[in-house]
This record gives structure tokens, sequence and C-alpha cells, in this order.
């Protein structure tokens, strides 16, 4: 199975050129480090940022440059910073090609639950329900499953939603799956791991068809 930068890698491949892409926190940072040679692929941060480039290598920190997620980054070579004002004027106004967000939860209509859990002190919604109102190309990178070995892939989110049919990909340790009105639909498995186990892993409706290959990353 996969960890946290093989699921970065996997959806680095998803990539376009000419792209504007959200990050959210978590894993999505880390896609930043695996961009394709030759591609021309512009990351945006939530807290104002265009034109984030990967982490900085140790000792070549910036406390004054971060992400949405607190954690220093770098610019890339005409990278701008502005307000969150502006920020979210990007966002709500659709001009985003892909947001990559983690989660808690996702079900399998495409509900998705990535901001709360009941009981936990939290900061606040930030902006993933900004992202996810109005983003329209959603991929999520997350663990299939979570510690106790239960599965994050459910027919109904148990947790507070974010937003409501609104994931088109997931990407996790175990597979990538495709979102469709029929459930998940298995597209990939990681390397080494059956069908099988991605079956009793995920307990959502589940879609395979034909023999599934194993992802390359």
């Amino acid at each position: 199975m996969l960890n946290k930068e093989g699921i970065a890698k996997r959806i680095a491949q998803e990539l376009k050129d000419g792209w504007y892409v959200n990050l959210g926190i978590g894993i999505p940072t880390l896609i930043a480090n695996y961009v394709p040679d030759g591609l021309n692929v512009v990351f945006q941060s939530e807290n104002g940022i265009l034109g984030m480039g990967p982490f900085p290598f140790e000792g070549e920190e910036d406390a004054d440059l971060i992400n949405a997620g607190k954690q220093t980054i770098t610019a890339m070579p005409g990278a701008a910073i502005f307000d969150s004002a502006t920020s979210f004027a990007m966002i709500r106004g659709q001009h985003i090609q892909l947001t990559v967000l983690g989660a808690m939860e996702v079900a399998d209509n495409g509900d998705i639950a990535n901001w709360k859990i009941p009981g936990k002190m939290v900061k606040g919604m930030g902006g993933a329900m900004d992202l996810v109102a109005s983003a329209d190309n959603i991929i999520v990178a997350m663990m299939h499953t979570n510690r106790a070995g239960k599965s994050k892939l459910l027919s109904k989110c148990t947790l507070p939603l974010t937003g409501v049919n609104c994931v088109k990909k997931i990407v996790t340790n175990l597979a990538v799956l495709d979102v469709t009105p029929d459930g998940f639909k298995l597209i990939e498995r990681a390397p080494g791991v059956s069908v099988e186990e991605i079956q009793n892993a995920t307990a959502g409706r589940l879609i395979v068809e034909g023999d599934i290959p194993e992802m390359v990353v």
C-alpha cells in the first residue's frame, strides 16, 4: 500500500498543463513536491498565495511564507501574495481548475466530511466549505481506513458534512476510485494490494469491473 508521499505522487499524475490548483492541508500539500517535469501548474493556497512551490529544504525556511496549514513553503518565480478576500474571490469565482482536499469521511454519493469531529475543539471551518461549494473538480487524498481499521469510505457520512455530492475522485493508500451515481468505482489498486483487500476496506457501494490495474507511482 502507499504512504502519504505515494498518494501525493499519484494525484500529481492528475495535473494538467496550465491549471490553477488549490491544495488543502495535510497530504495535498505534498503534491507540490511531485509535479511532473515539463508541466506548468500554479498552486494556490487559500491564505493568499498564487505560485506556491515545494516545501523548503531544512535551514532554508522563511517563517513569513506559509500555507493555509501554517507550514513553511517556497514561492515560485512570479508568485503573487494577496489578502484572503482576493483569495476567496478566486475560489468562489471558479478560477481554480482542481481542488485537492483531505477528508475524514467520504460517502459513495460524493459527500465529504473533513472539518469537524463532534466533541473535539476546532479552530473553525476555514476555507473548506467555500472550496467544495465552488469547485467542479475535487480530488480527495486520504487513508482508506481509520486507525481502528474501520472504513472511511462509507455509504453515508457520520461526521458533520463539509459538502454534498461534490467529490469526483479519491486516492487512498489502497486505491484510486471515481465517484459515480452508482457508488465508488475502482480504477486502480495500490502496488501489492488485492481487489479483495479494497472490498473489505470499503463500507460504501463499490463497483469492480474487469481486471483492475496496479497504479504506477
